[in-house]
């Protein structure tokens, strides 16, 4: 390998900021009003839970991409482990590529309600749709860019953003108001693990640096290190900051304003100049994070593509070695999806998908242990936890929402029809 081949590798720091790139982009800006909403007072415990479901799926991730390097992830891994029933490899892999969509969409929503917001039109729609929309223009270009270009800018991006965070985490400390902290457990304390459930997108970043094993220097040191690394600074960073936003407001005032709660947190302990902090805050948040998602997505794309389990335009790779299709593709259809849908409805929808793959992929590593040396009480522990997190979060669903309960449960069908569908037609193609 030649030294600039060498340079041209993403070494930890770059990955640490996808991971953590990825998770606070969804994470605390996104879904806080909806955390407070369904856990109240305990919603910072509604974050640790989610950490540990993170930690718990993230075991299984680093064995597997040590064990096969690709970078096809998820998608791999299944097929690894299910060679005799190649539609679950698909299955999960289309279902994967659709949840980054959900948070591509996610994000740029976010990136345009503080950005809205930032510039005095909160209440205003068109603002934010215009700002949705050119975020993930942007970042579509520094993706075609190449591998260097995205995690360079990812690594100025959340070094910023960890230092803003941190900023209000200590400032906002001292205005916390004891009585908006207790009860802690005001709706129960099956509230807390549903709210982990509902808030799980906030850590699905960490699967992104699985993604590019095949473009980091020594993955084996390097690949644990940003996967855990990654889940508990931003754990920390999350509970932190939770903790200040529900002891400085009301469940109601953090509820009312979803789409940027954290922004009117931060007002009673920076005035003004706290609503600012956070905003600039959350647009580098959401950036950084759809940079990260369009970075690792694309790859699995390609991945897939090569393997005939997606269109095969999605392989196609551009002078800087990038598969500039699948890029171009999921920023258009990120970009209908944060026109159309609303912040919850897509939150809930990205959480659900990466805990049924996280499952999966921890059954394939279950089934996969001889060749991982994973620990097998890890690996069922891990299992247990996510199981119990998803049948609470679709009980909460039915009593709560089911209109959302049948459109996930159509949604999931299409996908199960498109991709039995189509690996039957490439089938009989060949």
């Amino acid at each position: 390998m030649t030294k600039e081949q060498q340079n041209d590798k993403l070494h930890l720091p770059e990955l640490l900021a996808m991971g953590i790139g990825g998770m606070i982009g969804g994470g605390i800006f996104s879904v806080l009003g909806m955390a407070v909403g369904v856990a109240g007072h305990a919603a910072p415990l509604s974050f640790l839970v989610g950490s540990l479901v993170a930690l718990a799926a993230g075991y299984s991730y680093v064995k597997l991409a040590l064990g096969f390097h690709s970078d096809g992830a998820s998608f791999t891994y299944l097929e690894r482990a299910f060679p005799q029933q190649p539609n679950i490899a698909g299955i999960a892999g289309w279902t994967v590529i659709v949840g980054y969509i959900g948070t591509l969409a996610l994000y740029a929503f976010t990136f345009g309600a503080y950005g809205a917001h930032l510039l005095g039109s909160a209440g205003s729609p068109i603002a934010r749709m215009v700002l949705s929309a050119a975020v993930l223009l942007f970042f579509m270009l520094v993706n075609l860019q190449g591998a260097k270009s995205s995690g360079k800018t990812e690594v100025i991006i959340v070094f910023t953003k960890v230092i803003l965070l941190g900023l209000f985490a200590v400032a906002g400390l001292f205005s916390v108001q004891q009585d908006h902290l207790l009860p802690v457990f005001e709706k129960g304390v099956s509230s807390v693990f549903v709210g982990g459930a509902m808030i799980f997108v906030a850590f699905e970043g960490f699967q992104l640096i699985t993604n590019a094993i095949m473009e980091t220097e020594n993955p084996e040191r390097n690949i644990p290190r940003g996967i855990y690394g990654s889940i508990i600074i931003t754990s920390l960073i999350y509970f932190g900051v939770s903790i200040v936003a529900v002891g400085n407001l009301t469940p109601d005032e953090l509820n009312s304003a979803k789409e940027y709660a954290l922004a009117l947190a931060a007002k009673p302990a920076l005035g003004n100049a706290g609503e600012i902090l956070i905003d600039l805050a959350a647009l580098l948040a959401t950036s950084s994070a759809i940079n990260a998602t369009a970075f690792g997505a694309s790859r699995m794309m390609a991945e897939m593509a090569t393997e005939k389990r997606m269109p095969y335009a999605f392989s196609f790779r551009n002078r800087t070695d990038v598969p500039w299709i699948a890029i171009v593709t999921l920023t258009i259809l990120a970009g209908a999806f944060t026109v159309l849908g609303n912040l919850e409805t897509i939150a809930t929808f990205s959480s659900m998908t990466f805990l049924l793959v996280s499952i999966a992929v921890s059954v394939a590593n279950f089934k996969l242990r001889s060749i991982t040396n994973s620990n097998i009480w890890l690996i069922l522990l891990g299992i247990l936890l996510m199981l119990t997190t998803v049948s609470l979060l679709t009980v909460h669903l039915w009593k709560t929402d089911q209109g959302t309960f049948l459109w996930l449960g159509a949604f999931y069908l299409t996908i199960i029809i498109l991709e039995v569908a189509y690996f039957r037609r490439e089938n009989m193609q060949h």
